[in-house]
């Protein structure tokens, strides 16, 4: 097979016409040659740290839509399914994603439960990331999201760091806000990347310390513009990440996006490149082709090195997805599944009390952390309840491997005016998590997901709507693009009914999320972030 366009040589900085011959998977040789093609060819994209997961997709069906915007491979946390169904969700995740070419690279949970604060479906010990990491198939440790283990020498957190060392794995960091003196000791301790910078400054000092800062740009976390500017002289020390992309956000595009937003601040595009495409592959070690002759022929070719719109991707020498459409076939795979819990009143949802002032969190739209503000209560017949006017609404966080009593706390921003939404992405434990304008409809919501055993899903006062999401309760069984239309127009009934948010339903799914400072709710009480440890949701 031959190739022709114009060859994007990103490591000696330079384009030219010629021609890519393929035999057996392999790139036999580049060689310059006159030809009138317009086109470029240059290695695929890599997303450096994502949840597949999060797509709400198998991998097999991630990888439909991914190799359509050009993406060949990517470093990947099966964290998410690991908290609800441990070692065997891994292993559900890596048997599923060698039935479809898109080069996969999982790697080891290393927070699993993420924290002793919420109940999740499963633990990952250090003995258990000892037999992972030994398996070829897991490439490195993931993220190390118990900061405070490591700046305190926990004993489980050290061992696996030090069993990673052990395998010559990197190991992947979560750092979000974490400066001077305790950064300093995070990357001592050999952690090595870091996806969670959410200002400049921090992103800086972390490169000058040493570590890999990869720039996220997901649907609720988009850290992309606070970066960029790091990436001109940086590039070296910098990759591309999307963390956790939904499915309607997957249909649209990739790390092209991001490729083409760093093009148009007139950032030089070799340096875009070079953080897009091998960056990831020589962090990782990844055996992935990078456009030389004798690698894996895993490479793209583009309308312009503008847009970056993808014509055509190839791995290992086969023509994978041309013009936005994916050629791989469907694959089959087991449902697994672990809803324990039952349906609940809406008795279940209400809280009494006679306190004047409450802790609310405030949700910021596009930002994985919150805020701790206080309001003034609205009780009636002795329960709080949700204040539409100030946009102060209950929420709750309800156990779903098996019968406890849900968690309530309120937040703000979510902005809905009727009915409740609710989802069983819930991270990091995956429990179910709504929030709505009354005790009622939020019950309807939690009770929808119980029957369906898992999904995301909107209630009005006319209409109930579900994703329903029966793997783990988190992914999909349904086709990529499917889920994908499906889940854009329940994004549009929760605008409709009144929420302001860009991806309401992923930011409802980082409102679990303890690691991440400052004020979140667990199926166990209302966390605070910063002293890590429960706090009242009455102001004293």
């Amino acid at each position: 097979m031959i190739i022709q366009g114009n060859i994007v040589d990103i490591l000696n900085r330079h384009i030219y016409k010629g021609e890519v011959l393929v035999e057996n998977g392999k790139i036999i040789s580049i060689t310059p040659k006159s030809h009138t093609s317009e086109k470029y060819i240059l290695p695929g994209f890599i997303d450096a740290h994502i949840h597949i997961e999060s797509s709400m997709l198998v991998p097999s069906e991630f990888a439909k839509l991914a190799l359509s915007h050009g993406t060949v491979s990517t470093v990947s946390d099966p964290h998410e399914i690991a908290n609800v169904l441990g070692v065997k969700g891994v292993e559900f995740m890596i048997e599923n994603g060698k039935k479809v070419p898109l080069k996969f690279n999982f790697g080891a949970p290393s927070c699993v439960p993420a924290t002793s604060f919420e109940s999740a479906g499963a633990v990952i010990d250090s003995n258990d990331i000892d037999n992972m990491l030994q398996n070829p198939d897991i490439k490195y440790l993931a993220e190390m999201m118990n900061y405070p283990g490591v700046l305190f020498n926990d004993e489980e957190v050290m061992k696996k760091i030090a069993l990673a060392k052990q395998y010559n794995k990197p190991i992947d960091g979560h750092a979000p806000g974490l400066r001077g003196e305790d950064i300093s000791t995070y990357i001592a301790a050999g952690i090595s990347t870091d996806h969670e910078c959410f200002t400049y400054d921090e992103a800086l000092e972390k490169l000058q310390k040493g570590m890999k800062i990869i720039i996220r740009e997901g649907s609720a976390a988009k850290n992309f513009d606070a970066l960029i500017e790091l990436l001109p002289e940086h590039f070296e020390s910098m990759m591309f990440c999307s963390d956790d992309k939904h499915p309607d956000d997957l249909l649209l595009g990739h790390i092209n996006q991001l490729c083409a937003r760093a093009v148009a601040k007139k950032i030089d595009v070799f340096k875009i490149l070079k953080a897009a495409c091998v960056n990831p592959v020589e962090h990782y070690k990844l055996d992935v082709g990078l456009l030389k002759q004798g690698d894996a022929a895993d490479f793209i070719v583009v309308e312009d090195l503008i847009k970056f719109k993808v014509l055509e991707t190839y791995i290992d020498g086969n023509l994978v997805a041309k013009e936005g459409t994916s050629l791989i076939e469907n694959v089959n795979f087991e449902v697994l599944n672990n809803f324990n819990t039952e349906l609940k009143t809406t008795t279940d949802f209400e809280l009494h009390s006679g306190s004047e002032k409450i802790r609310v969190i405030e949700a910021l739209d596009g930002e994985l952390i919150t805020n701790e503000i206080e309001a003034k209560s609205l009780i009636v017949d002795g329960n709080l309840v949700s204040n539409t006017e100030n946009d102060i609404l209950k929420m709750t966080v309800v156990n779903r491997y098996k019968n406890a009593e849900p968690a309530i706390a309120f937040i703000k921003n979510f902005g809905l005016k009727q009915g409740a939404i609710a989802s069983s992405v819930g991270h990091d434990s995956h429990n179910i998590i709504a929030v709505g304008v009354s005790d009622e409809a939020i019950c309807k919501a939690v009770n929808l997901l119980i029957r369906n055993k898992g999904g995301i899903c909107a209630v009005t006062n006319t209409e109930d709507k579900i994703v329903p999401l029966p793997i783990a309760g988190i992914m999909s069984d349904r086709p990529g693009k499917e889920v994908g239309i499906a889940y854009a127009e329940l994004d549009r009934l929760a605008k409709k009914m009144g929420s302001t948010l860009r991806a309401p339903y992923m930011t409802l799914s980082f409102m679990a999320l303890l690691v991440i400072p400052s004020l979140k709710l667990s199926d166990k009480g209302l966390f605070d972030g910063n002293s890590f440890k429960f706090t009242s949701l009455e102001v004293k």
